[in-house]
């Protein structure tokens, strides 16, 4: 089978794991890098959807929230319902 040589840059810390585990698995990186591919092209193509009228109408309200700063992020509302879930103590009656 013939070969293609390619050049490709990725981030230090992808490169550190990538090493990491071609040194686990006793394989060089480009093997890695060549299976990878491999399985993500075999993936099949996810179908593109075309919003409703009322998805798109949710869509602009949500950026319009957005830009007014009337919005949280999700480790805030997951650190909100963590509050909520949490029992109080309770209190002392005092007579």
């Amino acid at each position: 089978m013939g070969k293609q040589q390619y050049v490709i840059e990725i981030p230090a810390s992808v490169g550190r794991r990538v090493a990491r585990r071609a040194r686990q698995e006793n394989r060089k990186p480009s093997e890695l890098a060549v299976e990878a591919l491999r399985r993500y092209i075999a993936l099949p193509k996810l179908p593109e959807e075309t919003p409703t009228a009322a998805e798109l109408r949710a869509i602009r309200r949500g950026e319009a929230a957005i830009q007014r700063g009337d919005s949280i992020t999700l480790d805030e509302l997951r650190r909100k319902e963590t509050m909520a879930r949490r029992r109080r103590p309770s209190r002392a009656k005092i007579s």
